[in-house]
């Protein structure tokens, strides 16, 4: 039996102790390794922080969404317009032993309508680790495109990590 989908809405102040845990399983550590879209391989250490999600919802241009099903946060997505009508994606995570399970597509689709609704964002970029190409590719399947724009990894460390660049427009 496949499992509904999940309810997407906005996180709430009160969500983010039980969110944090699952964003720092989706990118670091072992518990990542059970699914496929971590960086555990290429970093250790935190991957975000309270103070960092709280600062999320503070933001008039960011918005936080979470995954809910049946009471547990199963995931989230950040939103953040910017200017010329453009958006950033970023934070997307699930809960490892959940991935492959459509729920990073469900998360996607929600963060491009609030690009859309609330930002007014025609196009969305995200930011991805150029060695990470299984990720790259399945971002390419959902409609992004690679724009050659290569950035710096905001974290200094060596050997230095870089930023593959993709944008999608919003129809």
């Amino acid at each position: 039996m496949t499992a509904p989908p999940p309810s997407i809405r906005l996180a709430t102040a009160d969500d983010l102790p039980r969110l944090h845990p699952v964003i720092e399983r989706a990118y670091r550590g072992e518990s990542a390794r059970v699914g496929w879209t971590h960086e555990a391989d290429l970093l250790d250490g935190d991957r975000t922080s309270l103070d960092v999600l709280e600062d999320i919802l503070a933001q008039p241009n960011q918005r936080l969404l979470v995954a809910e099903r049946d009471g547990d946060l199963i995931g989230c997505v950040a939103v953040t317009g910017l200017a010329n009508r453009l958006a950033y994606l970023g934070q997307l995570c699930v809960e490892p032993r959940l991935q492959a399970a459509g729920i990073g597509r469900v998360l996607i689709d929600a963060a491009e309508d609030c690009a859309r609704r609330t930002f007014g964002a025609d196009r969305i970029e995200m930011t991805v680790i150029e060695r990470r190409t299984e990720l790259i590719a399945y971002y390419l399947r959902r409609g992004y495109a690679v724009t050659g724009e290569r950035r710096d990894f905001p974290i200094p460390i060596d050997p230095p990590l870089f930023m593959t660049v993709l944008e999608k427009a919003l129809g």
